[in-house]
């Protein structure tokens, strides 16, 4: 069966641009409410999908943090290059190490993380996620059970070196977060079922900045911009987008 695969997107808007980004295994569709919704209040954004995902689960074993990362710029020079000079960056999961880093790389005007992981203890969430997701593409592409389930534990087997380059990944991105100096919204759900949820602590009081908050949702799991608070959790990131001192 052929699968419509996702695409990236940009909702121009504003002169105010706010860079968007999926989580590990996810895509694109993790941000595309809030990408709306920031639309209608007047902002531009842009949501990339990193190599490996919104695809086949092969090519995501085959895919590494610095080709996530490579992407995460290009996307943030495609907004250069359709004229946009002052960007801000929200992240969900993986998205939120992404867009620490970018605070740290490049100039940026904010930076939202949601749920976003800082202690890579949590191996074995990420392989039942990675499992759940596989299983799900070969379901869509009309596979049987015997060939999914075979397929699914090569994929497993596959995947331990690039478990192990995320996770330095991860170290890396936490071990410079005293570096950023950028205003910061840290997000979390207090149900997140993937991440060691102390990560938000983490951030929020490692990051330097003097402009900074922190937000627990009580009635949220991990993919938070999906999940029950999520108008909340827009009006939330509005405001803060809104606190910033942007120029135009």
């Amino acid at each position: 069966m052929k699968i419509k695969l996702p695409k990236p997107f940009t909702f121009e808007a504003g002169p105010r641009a706010v860079l968007l980004l999926h989580g590990f295994t996810g895509h694109s569709a993790d941000v595309r409410m809030l990408g709306r919704f920031l639309e209608k209040k007047g902002y531009t954004s842009h949501a990339p999908i990193y190599r490996g995902h919104g695809q086949e689960p092969e090519a995501l074993v085959e895919a590494s943090a610095d080709e996530w990362w490579e992407d995460v710029k290009n996307a943030y020079n495609h907004l250069k290059e359709l004229g946009y000079n002052e960007i801000a960056v929200a992240g969900l999961s993986l998205g939120g190490v992404l867009s620490l880093k970018l605070a740290y790389s490049e100039q940026v005007k904010g930076i939202v993380t949601m749920c976003a992981p800082m202690f890579f203890d949590n191996e074995q969430e990420l392989t039942k996620g990675f499992k759940f997701k596989a299983k799900e593409f070969k379901q869509l592409e009309g596979k049987d059970s015997d060939t999914i389930s075979r397929e699914v534990d090569e994929l497993v087997d596959n995947s331990s070196e690039m478990f192990k380059d995320l996770g330095n990944f991860i170290n890396e991105v936490k071990e410079n977060i005293d570096t950023i100096y950028t205003p910061t919204f840290v997000v979390q759900a207090e149900k997140d079922e993937m991440i060691n949820t102390d990560s938000a602590t983490y951030i929020y009081e490692n990051v330097e900045a003097d402009h900074k908050d922190i937000k627990w949702y009580a009635e949220s799991g991990h993919v938070i911009t999906m999940d029950k608070e999520k108008e909340q959790l827009h009006e939330d990131i509005y405001a803060f987008l809104e606190s910033l001192d942007w120029k135009e």
